[in-house]
Protein backbone atom coordinates (compact mmCIF):
# COMPACT_ATOMS: atom_id res chain seq x y z
CA UNK A 1 0.00 0.00 0.00
CA UNK A 2 1.36 3.14 -0.99
CA UNK A 3 -0.90 5.16 1.55
CA UNK A 4 1.53 6.43 4.01
CA UNK A 5 3.83 8.24 1.07
CA UNK A 6 1.09 9.97 -0.30
CA UNK A 7 -0.05 10.60 3.50
CA UNK A 8 3.69 12.75 3.65
CA UNK A 9 3.56 13.89 0.69
CA UNK A 10 0.42 15.79 1.70
CA UNK A 11 1.98 17.36 5.00
CA UNK A 12 5.06 18.64 2.50
CA UNK A 13 2.43 21.59 1.33
CA UNK A 14 2.90 23.12 4.96
CA UNK A 15 6.83 23.01 4.50
CA UNK A 16 9.00 26.22 3.87
CA UNK A 17 6.59 29.15 2.44
CA UNK A 18 6.70 32.84 2.74
CA UNK A 19 10.57 33.82 1.72
CA UNK A 20 12.02 30.53 2.79
CA UNK A 21 10.99 30.52 6.45
CA UNK A 22 9.53 26.78 7.39
CA UNK A 23 5.69 27.20 9.04
CA UNK A 24 5.35 24.68 11.49
CA UNK A 25 3.16 21.71 10.47
CA UNK A 26 -0.40 22.42 11.35
CA UNK A 27 -3.28 19.73 12.66
CA UNK A 28 -5.84 20.02 9.76
CA UNK A 29 -9.11 19.16 10.87
CA UNK A 30 -12.53 19.91 11.80
CA UNK A 31 -14.32 23.20 12.76
CA UNK A 32 -14.46 24.72 16.30
CA UNK A 33 -12.71 24.37 19.20
CA UNK A 34 -9.67 21.89 20.31
CA UNK A 35 -12.02 19.06 22.15
CA UNK A 36 -10.79 15.13 21.29
CA UNK A 37 -13.00 11.97 20.99
CA UNK A 38 -10.32 10.57 23.19
CA UNK A 39 -12.44 7.31 24.10
CA UNK A 40 -12.38 5.07 21.14
CA UNK A 41 -12.27 1.08 20.26
CA UNK A 42 -10.05 0.11 17.86
CA UNK A 43 -9.47 -3.48 16.23
CA UNK A 44 -8.72 -5.37 12.96
CA UNK A 45 -9.18 -9.18 13.17
CA UNK A 46 -9.95 -11.90 10.79
CA UNK A 47 -13.41 -13.85 11.13
CA UNK A 48 -14.06 -17.30 9.51
CA UNK A 49 -11.79 -19.69 7.85
CA UNK A 50 -11.26 -20.09 3.79
CA UNK A 51 -13.48 -18.88 1.52
CA UNK A 52 -15.88 -17.38 4.11
CA UNK A 53 -12.76 -15.62 5.81
CA UNK A 54 -13.33 -12.03 6.12
CA UNK A 55 -11.26 -9.24 8.17
CA UNK A 56 -12.95 -6.59 10.51
CA UNK A 57 -11.39 -3.16 11.28
CA UNK A 58 -12.95 -1.03 13.75
CA UNK A 59 -12.50 2.42 13.38
CA UNK A 60 -14.70 4.04 16.66
CA UNK A 61 -13.30 7.22 17.92
CA UNK A 62 -11.12 10.66 16.29
CA UNK A 63 -8.38 9.49 13.67
CA UNK A 64 -5.42 10.71 13.40
CA UNK A 65 -2.66 11.85 16.81
CA UNK A 66 -5.18 11.49 19.53
CA UNK A 67 -7.32 8.28 18.21
CA UNK A 68 -6.92 5.76 15.84
CA UNK A 69 -3.59 6.75 12.72
CA UNK A 70 -3.39 5.97 9.70
CA UNK A 71 0.29 4.23 10.09
CA UNK A 72 -1.81 2.09 13.04
CA UNK A 73 -3.87 1.10 11.10
CA UNK A 74 -2.39 0.45 7.63
CA UNK A 75 0.59 -1.63 9.79
CA UNK A 76 -2.51 -3.40 11.91
CA UNK A 77 -4.20 -4.40 8.16
CA UNK A 78 -1.55 -5.62 6.43
CA UNK A 79 0.20 -8.05 9.00
CA UNK A 80 -3.30 -9.96 8.28
CA UNK A 81 -4.63 -9.09 5.19
CA UNK A 82 -3.80 -12.16 2.64
CA UNK A 83 -5.31 -10.44 -0.39
CA UNK A 84 -8.34 -11.87 -1.58
CA UNK A 85 -10.02 -11.97 1.80
CA UNK A 86 -13.68 -9.65 2.02
CA UNK A 87 -12.60 -6.88 4.51
CA UNK A 88 -15.00 -4.34 6.06
CA UNK A 89 -14.42 -1.43 7.81
CA UNK A 90 -16.84 -0.07 10.35
CA UNK A 91 -16.83 3.87 11.08
CA UNK A 92 -18.60 5.50 13.75
CA UNK A 93 -16.12 8.73 14.41
CA UNK A 94 -16.31 12.71 15.00
CA UNK A 95 -13.47 13.03 12.34
CA UNK A 96 -9.67 14.38 12.97
CA UNK A 97 -6.63 14.89 11.29
CA UNK A 98 -7.93 15.31 7.53
CA UNK A 99 -3.93 13.58 5.75
CA UNK A 100 -4.68 10.47 8.32
CA UNK A 101 -8.50 10.41 7.17
CA UNK A 102 -6.59 10.53 3.20
CA UNK A 103 -4.18 7.95 4.21
CA UNK A 104 -6.73 5.61 5.15
CA UNK A 105 -8.82 6.27 2.14
CA UNK A 106 -5.93 5.69 -0.08
CA UNK A 107 -5.41 2.38 1.55
CA UNK A 108 -9.09 1.38 1.64
CA UNK A 109 -8.93 2.45 -2.38
CA UNK A 110 -5.80 0.29 -2.78
CA UNK A 111 -7.63 -2.75 -1.55
CA UNK A 112 -10.42 -2.23 -4.49
CA UNK A 113 -13.51 -4.62 -4.72
CA UNK A 114 -12.25 -6.79 -1.71
CA UNK A 115 -13.43 -3.72 0.90
CA UNK A 116 -16.68 -2.35 2.20
CA UNK A 117 -17.02 0.53 4.60
CA UNK A 118 -19.78 0.30 6.91
CA UNK A 119 -21.32 3.67 8.40
CA UNK A 120 -22.48 2.25 12.16
CA UNK A 121 -23.59 5.64 13.96
CA UNK A 122 -21.69 9.29 13.55
CA UNK A 123 -19.08 9.54 10.65
CA UNK A 124 -18.02 13.27 10.32
CA UNK A 125 -15.27 15.53 8.31
CA UNK A 126 -12.39 13.50 8.13
CA UNK A 127 -13.93 9.80 8.71
CA UNK A 128 -15.92 10.71 5.57
CA UNK A 129 -13.13 11.62 3.44
CA UNK A 130 -11.37 7.81 4.81
CA UNK A 131 -15.07 5.87 4.35
CA UNK A 132 -15.36 6.94 0.54
CA UNK A 133 -12.19 5.15 -0.11
CA UNK A 134 -13.67 1.91 0.58
CA UNK A 135 -15.40 -0.24 -2.93
CA UNK A 136 -18.96 0.25 -1.60
CA UNK A 137 -20.15 2.53 1.30
CA UNK A 138 -23.25 0.81 3.29
CA UNK A 139 -24.68 3.03 6.20
CA UNK A 140 -27.04 2.55 9.27
CA UNK A 141 -30.54 3.55 8.76
CA UNK A 142 -29.97 5.91 11.93
CA UNK A 143 -26.24 6.76 11.32
CA UNK A 144 -25.10 10.74 10.33
CA UNK A 145 -22.96 11.57 7.57
CA UNK A 146 -21.43 15.22 7.88
CA UNK A 147 -18.95 16.81 5.36
CA UNK A 148 -17.39 20.73 5.77
CA UNK A 149 -14.43 22.83 5.25
CA UNK A 150 -11.03 21.78 6.79
CA UNK A 151 -9.43 24.15 9.07
CA UNK A 152 -6.44 24.19 11.21
CA UNK A 153 -6.75 23.83 15.32
CA UNK A 154 -3.07 25.97 16.18
CA UNK A 155 -2.54 29.10 15.32
CA UNK A 156 -0.85 30.82 18.05
CA UNK A 157 1.66 33.75 17.65
CA UNK A 158 0.86 33.65 14.01
CA UNK A 159 2.52 36.42 11.59
CA UNK A 160 0.05 37.94 8.79
CA UNK A 161 2.47 36.27 6.00
CA UNK A 162 2.26 32.94 7.64
CA UNK A 163 -1.57 33.06 7.95
CA UNK A 164 -1.95 33.79 4.34
CA UNK A 165 0.35 30.61 3.77
CA UNK A 166 -1.76 28.74 6.11
CA UNK A 167 -4.83 29.84 4.25
CA UNK A 168 -3.53 29.14 0.74
CA UNK A 169 -2.27 25.31 2.32
CA UNK A 170 -6.07 24.96 3.10
CA UNK A 171 -7.15 25.67 -0.33
CA UNK A 172 -4.98 23.06 -1.60
CA UNK A 173 -6.48 20.32 0.95
CA UNK A 174 -10.05 21.26 0.00
CA UNK A 175 -8.98 19.95 -3.40
CA UNK A 176 -7.86 16.75 -1.56
CA UNK A 177 -11.03 16.34 0.19
CA UNK A 178 -13.30 16.43 -2.99
CA UNK A 179 -10.97 14.47 -5.04
CA UNK A 180 -11.43 11.61 -2.17
CA UNK A 181 -15.44 12.35 -2.38
CA UNK A 182 -15.15 11.95 -6.25
CA UNK A 183 -13.88 8.85 -5.88
CA UNK A 184 -17.71 7.57 -5.14
CA UNK A 185 -20.23 8.02 -7.84
CA UNK A 186 -21.86 10.93 -6.54
CA UNK A 187 -25.20 12.58 -7.77
CA UNK A 188 -23.94 16.11 -7.30
CA UNK A 189 -22.42 18.12 -9.58
CA UNK A 190 -18.79 19.70 -8.27
CA UNK A 191 -20.26 22.76 -7.91
CA UNK A 192 -22.97 21.37 -5.44
CA UNK A 193 -20.38 19.54 -4.15
CA UNK A 194 -18.18 22.63 -2.96
CA UNK A 195 -21.19 24.19 -1.52
CA UNK A 196 -22.36 21.37 0.56
CA UNK A 197 -18.84 21.44 1.66
CA UNK A 198 -18.63 25.11 2.39
CA UNK A 199 -22.13 24.89 4.27
CA UNK A 200 -21.07 22.16 6.28
CA UNK A 201 -24.32 19.92 5.52
CA UNK A 202 -25.58 16.88 7.43
CA UNK A 203 -27.22 13.89 5.87
CA UNK A 204 -29.15 11.02 6.70
CA UNK A 205 -28.66 7.93 5.93
CA UNK A 206 -31.10 8.08 2.91
CA UNK A 207 -29.61 11.61 2.06
CA UNK A 208 -26.14 10.45 1.64
CA UNK A 209 -27.31 7.69 -0.50
CA UNK A 210 -29.16 9.87 -2.65
CA UNK A 211 -26.00 12.07 -2.54
CA UNK A 212 -24.28 9.28 -3.96
CA UNK A 213 -21.77 8.76 -0.73
CA UNK A 214 -23.78 5.51 0.09
CA UNK A 215 -24.28 2.75 -1.66
CA UNK A 216 -26.93 1.45 0.35
CA UNK A 217 -29.01 1.66 3.64
CA UNK A 218 -28.98 -1.03 6.34
CA UNK A 219 -32.48 -1.07 7.42
CA UNK A 220 -33.10 -2.49 10.89
CA UNK A 221 -29.15 -1.95 11.90
CA UNK A 222 -29.46 -0.43 15.40
CA UNK A 223 -26.51 1.42 16.26
CA UNK A 224 -25.72 1.91 20.31
CA UNK A 225 -23.09 4.74 21.25
CA UNK A 226 -21.16 5.20 18.24
CA UNK A 227 -18.65 8.01 19.90
CA UNK A 228 -17.82 9.04 23.36
CA UNK A 229 -19.41 11.59 25.94
CA UNK A 230 -17.50 14.20 25.23
CA UNK A 231 -18.79 17.94 24.08
CA UNK A 232 -17.92 17.95 20.30
CA UNK A 233 -20.58 19.28 18.69
CA UNK A 234 -19.66 22.93 19.37
CA UNK A 235 -16.93 22.29 17.04
CA UNK A 236 -19.65 22.15 14.17
CA UNK A 237 -22.07 24.47 12.34
CA UNK A 238 -25.19 23.83 12.41
CA UNK A 239 -25.69 20.61 14.30
CA UNK A 240 -28.99 18.72 14.16
CA UNK A 241 -30.76 17.20 17.34
CA UNK A 242 -29.87 13.93 15.64
CA UNK A 243 -25.71 14.59 16.08
CA UNK A 244 -26.15 15.32 19.82
CA UNK A 245 -28.22 11.80 19.85
CA UNK A 246 -25.52 9.88 18.76
CA UNK A 247 -23.30 11.42 21.39
CA UNK A 248 -25.20 11.10 24.38
CA UNK A 249 -24.25 7.68 25.63
CA UNK A 250 -20.94 6.76 26.88
CA UNK A 251 -19.26 3.59 25.79
CA UNK A 252 -17.92 0.74 27.64
CA UNK A 253 -14.37 -0.24 28.23
CA UNK A 254 -14.46 -2.86 25.65
CA UNK A 255 -17.36 -4.12 23.37
CA UNK A 256 -15.79 -7.91 23.75
CA UNK A 257 -16.16 -6.93 27.89
CA UNK A 258 -19.79 -6.06 27.65
CA UNK A 259 -22.06 -7.58 30.69
CA UNK A 260 -23.89 -10.92 29.59
CA UNK A 261 -27.88 -10.62 30.33
CA UNK A 262 -28.58 -13.36 32.40
CA UNK A 263 -30.45 -16.08 30.66
CA UNK A 264 -34.38 -16.78 30.88
CA UNK A 265 -35.09 -19.45 33.12
CA UNK A 266 -35.82 -23.27 31.03
CA UNK A 267 -39.29 -23.75 30.50
CA UNK A 268 -40.79 -26.79 30.68
CA UNK A 269 -39.93 -29.46 28.01
CA UNK A 270 -42.57 -30.15 25.50
CA UNK A 271 -43.79 -33.60 24.80
CA UNK A 272 -40.99 -34.57 21.52
CA UNK A 273 -43.59 -33.65 18.32
CA UNK A 274 -44.48 -36.01 16.10
CA UNK A 275 -42.34 -36.74 13.04
CA UNK A 276 -43.16 -35.18 10.07
CA UNK A 277 -43.82 -36.99 7.16
CA UNK A 278 -40.96 -37.82 4.54
CA UNK A 279 -40.93 -35.06 1.48
CA UNK A 280 -42.39 -36.56 -1.48
CA UNK A 281 -40.04 -35.46 -4.58
CA UNK A 282 -42.24 -35.68 -7.15
CA UNK A 283 -44.09 -33.52 -5.65
CA UNK A 284 -41.82 -30.92 -5.05
CA UNK A 285 -40.33 -31.30 -8.15
CA UNK A 286 -43.57 -30.02 -9.47
CA UNK A 287 -43.67 -27.40 -7.00
CA UNK A 288 -40.68 -26.16 -7.95
CA UNK A 289 -41.37 -25.93 -11.89
CA UNK A 290 -44.88 -24.76 -11.89
CA UNK A 291 -43.50 -21.60 -9.55
CA UNK A 292 -40.50 -21.27 -12.00
CA UNK A 293 -43.26 -21.08 -14.67
CA UNK A 294 -45.21 -18.66 -12.99
CA UNK A 295 -42.11 -16.16 -12.36
CA UNK A 296 -40.73 -16.56 -15.37
CA UNK A 297 -37.94 -18.63 -14.34
CA UNK A 298 -38.95 -21.91 -16.38
CA UNK A 299 -35.25 -22.77 -17.32
CA UNK A 300 -34.31 -22.54 -13.62
CA UNK A 301 -36.38 -25.52 -12.63
CA UNK A 302 -33.94 -27.53 -13.18
CA UNK A 303 -31.26 -26.04 -11.19
CA UNK A 304 -33.22 -25.26 -8.01
CA UNK A 305 -34.47 -28.53 -8.18
CA UNK A 306 -30.47 -29.23 -8.00
CA UNK A 307 -29.56 -27.14 -5.94
CA UNK A 308 -32.67 -27.79 -2.77
CA UNK A 309 -32.11 -31.37 -3.20
CA UNK A 310 -35.70 -31.89 -3.02
CA UNK A 311 -34.81 -32.57 1.26
CA UNK A 312 -37.66 -30.65 2.16
CA UNK A 313 -40.30 -28.20 1.25
CA UNK A 314 -38.69 -25.95 3.46
CA UNK A 315 -35.65 -26.19 1.45
CA UNK A 316 -37.32 -25.92 -1.74
CA UNK A 317 -38.99 -22.69 -0.71
CA UNK A 318 -36.19 -20.73 0.57
CA UNK A 319 -34.39 -21.44 -3.25
CA UNK A 320 -37.64 -20.45 -4.43
CA UNK A 321 -38.30 -17.21 -2.72
CA UNK A 322 -34.09 -16.63 -3.47
CA UNK A 323 -34.65 -17.51 -7.38
CA UNK A 324 -37.47 -14.69 -7.73
CA UNK A 325 -36.10 -12.13 -5.22
CA UNK A 326 -32.40 -12.20 -7.41
CA UNK A 327 -34.89 -12.26 -10.70
CA UNK A 328 -36.51 -8.98 -8.94
CA UNK A 329 -32.93 -7.43 -8.82
CA UNK A 330 -31.93 -7.93 -12.05
CA UNK A 331 -35.28 -6.79 -13.71
CA UNK A 332 -35.08 -3.28 -11.25
CA UNK A 333 -31.27 -3.12 -13.01
CA UNK A 334 -32.57 -3.35 -16.46
CA UNK A 335 -30.36 -6.64 -16.46
CA UNK A 336 -32.85 -9.39 -16.75
CA UNK A 337 -30.82 -12.12 -18.25
CA UNK A 338 -28.11 -11.75 -15.86
CA UNK A 339 -30.71 -13.52 -13.56
CA UNK A 340 -29.82 -17.45 -14.99
CA UNK A 341 -26.30 -17.21 -14.39
CA UNK A 342 -26.53 -15.30 -11.12
CA UNK A 343 -29.07 -18.22 -9.58
CA UNK A 344 -26.44 -21.20 -11.53
CA UNK A 345 -24.01 -19.33 -8.93
CA UNK A 346 -25.95 -19.73 -5.59
CA UNK A 347 -25.51 -16.18 -4.64
CA UNK A 348 -27.76 -14.97 -2.43
CA UNK A 349 -29.95 -11.80 -2.40
CA UNK A 350 -27.07 -9.48 -1.40
CA UNK A 351 -24.62 -10.96 -3.29
CA UNK A 352 -26.50 -10.83 -6.06
CA UNK A 353 -27.11 -6.89 -5.13
CA UNK A 354 -23.34 -6.67 -5.53
CA UNK A 355 -22.67 -8.12 -8.70
CA UNK A 356 -25.15 -6.25 -10.13
CA UNK A 357 -24.14 -3.00 -8.45
CA UNK A 358 -20.29 -3.64 -9.92
CA UNK A 359 -21.27 -4.24 -13.39
CA UNK A 360 -23.56 -1.09 -13.21
CA UNK A 361 -20.09 1.07 -12.95
CA UNK A 362 -18.35 -1.25 -15.18
CA UNK A 363 -20.77 -0.34 -17.86
CA UNK A 364 -21.54 3.54 -16.63
CA UNK A 365 -18.49 5.06 -19.38
CA UNK A 366 -20.60 3.50 -22.04
CA UNK A 367 -23.92 5.68 -21.10
CA UNK A 368 -24.55 8.93 -23.14
CA UNK A 369 -25.82 11.95 -21.04
CA UNK A 370 -27.22 14.44 -23.12
CA UNK A 371 -27.27 18.32 -21.75
CA UNK A 372 -28.80 19.84 -24.25
CA UNK A 373 -32.33 21.46 -23.39
CA UNK A 374 -34.85 19.84 -24.93
CA UNK A 375 -36.88 21.78 -27.88
CA UNK A 376 -40.11 23.00 -27.40
CA UNK A 377 -43.08 21.53 -28.73
CA UNK A 378 -45.23 22.83 -31.52
CA UNK A 379 -42.92 24.73 -33.31
CA UNK A 380 -43.78 27.38 -35.69
CA UNK A 381 -43.05 26.30 -39.78
CA UNK A 382 -40.38 28.65 -40.72
CA UNK A 383 -42.02 31.26 -43.31
CA UNK A 384 -39.04 32.61 -44.96
CA UNK A 385 -37.33 30.33 -47.79
CA UNK A 386 -33.85 29.21 -47.29
CA UNK A 387 -30.80 30.81 -48.16
CA UNK A 388 -29.43 28.16 -51.08
CA UNK A 389 -25.57 28.56 -50.65
CA UNK A 390 -24.97 28.36 -54.22
CA UNK A 391 -26.82 30.91 -55.41
CA UNK A 392 -24.65 33.31 -52.64
CA UNK A 393 -21.56 31.63 -54.07
CA UNK A 394 -22.36 32.53 -57.96
CA UNK A 395 -23.11 36.12 -57.14
CA UNK A 396 -19.51 36.68 -55.76
CA UNK A 397 -17.77 34.89 -58.27
CA UNK A 398 -17.89 37.33 -60.99
CA UNK A 399 -17.28 40.37 -58.40
CA UNK A 400 -14.18 38.87 -57.11
CA UNK A 401 -12.62 38.18 -61.01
Amino acid sequence: MKSLSNYWASLCLALVMQGGRALALPRILNLGPQEQQRDHWYSVRAVGEGSGRVIEAMVYGEIGYFGITAEQFVRDLREIDDGVSRIVVSFATIGGDLMDGIAIHNALKDLGERCEGRIVGACYSAGTVAVCGAHRVTMAENGLFMIHNPNIDWLQGVESAELRAYADLLDKTLELIVTCYRNRLLSVSDEELRSMIAATTWMTAAEAQAAGFVDEVLSGVTIKAAVANVKVLNRYQNAPPEAAALVSNDLPDDPAQEPTPEPDPAPDPDPAPEPEPEPDPVILAEQITTECAAAGLSNMASVLIKASGLASAAAVQQHLVRAKAIKALCVVARMPDEAGQLIKDGLNEEQARVKLFDKLVANSDKIQIDNKPPLPENLPAPTAKAVDPGVIYASRKPKAS
